[in-house]
């Protein structure tokens, strides 16, 4: 690893982290409406976002710094088990197109922000829909540590802020400019910050990955001899070359099917979708949003690059800024390292926002002053936003990175759990509230549990997310073990609580919300003159 500061490198960082710094505080200026002061515009954009706009936001808000940084670096600690997240990704496209349609559509039509604003007025119930706001916010606050991991990776391999052994201050010093940086421009400009940032995020990454597809292969010796070496790393750990265990078949095939089921689960997801302008827009979005997938296995081949390129790191995470530190001119790993940081940026933006909507119109208006206005939940929402930030900043400074990136997984396993209240709720209202309350709890705890569970060579308790299915005993994702047993419980407790007649809640939408547009006559939402039909 270098000794030293790259000074190219980080020139070359810094001068792509002050535009996309002087564009997230433009972005307040951008398509400004006369009444900023509401959710719809702070936290939605206006829900103005046409299809470009939105496939930017949606790929720099799934795509991020840890994606960058961790696929590539499980296929080069695991070998061919890390590309399960390529399937997943193909997986999940198709499952949205069914779902995400109706979600804006009855979103737009009552004015929902968040998947629990929607939850409650379908179930009539604050209560359930309290109980995914909480597994919202809980699941997201790591995820934003993740991505201050990403950056902090990028500057520990560019040899800034010193060893282990400087002061603290100074060694963290770069990353708390960074975070200062980011939550001031979310805070002025809310999302479109990261809308607008993410065209220079993707287009980098973009490149980035043109160029390492090409350049590293050939300074190695081309494709053939980067497999070879990576078959003989893992042939001689004895993991059975580049492919999978056949004991590792179950262990992939959930954990893809899972990843799929939860990814748009998660509110930054549900965000990113709300803004868009129409429907349509998120219909074309759910068709042209596999071309990231492509670049997704484009990324993960890079795990192979750097065994064949002899990288050697203690931390994974570091393997992949450390092939580019090792591959690339100068320059260029700057332009590398300048993706992966902005590609923290953008996502932990929008992560933020995305909390911070839920406390507020899920706890701060339902539970604590229900006669909030609008201004008041904007301001409200501004400041959570930067009290998000600064907990991932605590995360991330104060405890250990296995830490962060295990309680990342068991996120994935909690936010799995709001499927059934969410999408089961767009095309059914069989479910009983109380039904859906229980097997949240269940599906909450037994992930948990079972999670805490899980050892590793370095973590005594939440050392990974698979462990044995119970009934079958092959080795599968734990978030999908307690997404069935979810299931389970609600339609064995619907069915007791039906025949019980026990009282339901109103159910504020009808039939007809789950397919209106913008323009469609009853369409009840009003958006300020200045957004509200405006261009791409």
């Amino acid at each position: 690893m270098n000794e030293g500061v790259n000074g190219v490198a980080l020139a070359v960082f810094i001068f792509f982290f002050l535009i996309v710094t002087a564009m997230g505080f433009l972005a307040a200026r951008w398509r400004r409406a006369e009444n900023e002061q509401s959710l719809d515009e702070w936290g939605l954009g206006g829900r103005s976002f046409g299809t470009w706009i939105t496939w930017f936001l949606l790929g720099g808000d799934l795509y991020t710094a840890y994606t960058f940084v961790a696929v590539p670096a499980a296929v080069y600690a695991a070998g061919a088990s890390g590309f399960f997240a390529v399937p997943y990704t193909i997986l999940v496209y198709p499952l949205i197109f069914t779902f995400l349609p109706r979600l804006w559509s009855v979103s737009h039509k009552h004015g929902y922000v968040t998947t629990s604003d929607f939850v409650r007025g379908r179930f009539g119930s604050k209560g359930l829909s309290l109980a995914v706001a909480v597994t919202g916010i809980l699941a997201t606050m790591p995820y934003i540590a993740l991505q201050l991991v990403g950056i902090q990776a990028v500057l520990d391999v560019m040899g800034v802020g010193g060893g282990e052994d400087t002061n603290w201050f100074v060694k963290d010093l770069p990353l708390l400019i960074a975070f200062g940086v980011l939550a001031a421009y979310t805070y002025s400009s809310g999302l479109r910050a990261p809308a607008l940032i993410a065209f220079v995020k993707d287009t980098l990454i973009y490149l980035v990955i043109a160029v390492a597809i090409i350049y590293i292969p050939i300074k190695l010796g081309g494709f053939d001899d980067i497999f070879a070496a990576a078959g003989e790393k893992f042939e001689a750990a004895g993991a059975g070359g580049v492919t999978p265990a056949p004991g590792g078949q179950w262990t992939y095939a959930t954990l893809a099917l899972g990843s799929a089921l939860a990814l748009f689960m998660y509110p930054h997801s549900i965000t990113a979708t709300l803004s868009s302008r129409s429907r349509e827009v998120i219909r074309r979005n759910t068709t042209i949003l596999p071309l990231y997938s492509l670049m997704l296995g484009l990324l993960a081949l890079l795990g192979f690059m750097a065994i064949a390129a002899g990288v050697k790191v203690q931390n994974g995470q570091l393997a992949i800024p450390q092939l580019f530190e090792d591959m690339f001119p100068d320059w260029f790993a700057g332009v590398a390292f300048a993706a992966i940081g902005i590609g923290a940026l953008v996502p932990a933006a929008i992560m933020s926002i995305a909390a911070a909507n839920l406390f507020t119109r899920n706890i701060y208006k339902d539970f604590i002053r229900p006669d909030a206005t609008p201004e008041q939940e904007t301001k409200v929402s501004k400041l959570v936003s930067l009290l998000v930030k600064v907990g991932a900043l605590i995360f991330v400074l104060g405890m250990d990175k296995t830490v962060a990136i295990n309680f990342q997984l068991l996120g994935g396993i909690w936010i799995l759990q709001t499927f059934p209240a969410l999408v089961g709720g767009l095309f059914t209202r069989w479910f009983h509230r109380w039904a859906l309350l229980g097997g949240w709890a269940v599906g909450m705890v037994y992930g948990t549990v079972a999670a805490y569970g899980v050892a590793s060579p370095t973590q005594k308790h939440f050392g990974g997310s698979s462990k044995e299915i119970p009934g079958i005993g092959e080795i599968g994702y734990i978030g999908l073990t307690a997404f069935v047993l979810n299931v389970l419980v609600t339609v064995v407790l619907t069915v007791v609580l039906r025949a019980a007649k026990a009282p339901d809640g109103i159910d504020e939408t009808s039939p007809a919300d789950y397919t209106a547009d913008a323009g469609d006559p009853g369409v009840q939402v009003e958006l300020p003159p200045a957004t509200a039909g405006s261009g791409h």
